[in-house]
């Protein structure tokens, strides 16, 4: 499964893209709103982590952004920032598959609890579609 991970703060995306890794995913990297549009419009991702207070191009503009286009419309979008849990509706209205709290994804020092949040949240994308998990991380 190909993941665009995209955080300003290189400390989190460093963070989040060994534990995605360590736990099988393939990852992909952007640091600004910019090069996240840049690189969604030429790979394909199974589905995007998108922090919201990004330079150059904001969080909210690039799910925005992505939702409008065709090519890039379908992608699951799950929002990973430190802004509350009140934006989780708006966000969800504007495409948004989920919104995940970085507070809540590590608890506990070296405890990351993110690819545990992002498999279940995918699980049920899955389900939707109806596609089984263990078909979604074996397809090409």
């Amino acid at each position: 499964m190909r993941i665009l991970l995209v955080d300003d703060s290189l400390t989190m995306l460093h963070e989040n893209q060994r534990a995605l890794e360590r736990a099988g995913y393939e990852v992909v990297t952007a640091e600004d709103g910019e090069t996240a549009l840049r690189l969604a419009g030429e790979q394909a991702f199974d589905v995007i982590l998108l922090d919201l207070l990004l330079p150059k191009v904001s969080g909210i503009d690039v799910l925005k952004t992505l939702k409008s286009d065709p090519a890039t419309a379908g992608i699951p979008v799950v929002i990973v920032s430190s802004l509350c849990e009140k934006n989780r509706e708006k966000l969800i209205a504007e495409g948004a598959e989920d919104y995940l709290e970085k507070n809540s994804l590590m608890p506990r020092h070296g405890k990351n609890l993110l690819p545990k949040a992002l498999e279940d949240i995918v699980c049920r994308i899955q389900r939707k579609r109806g596609v089984q998990f263990v078909d979604a991380l074996t397809k090409p």
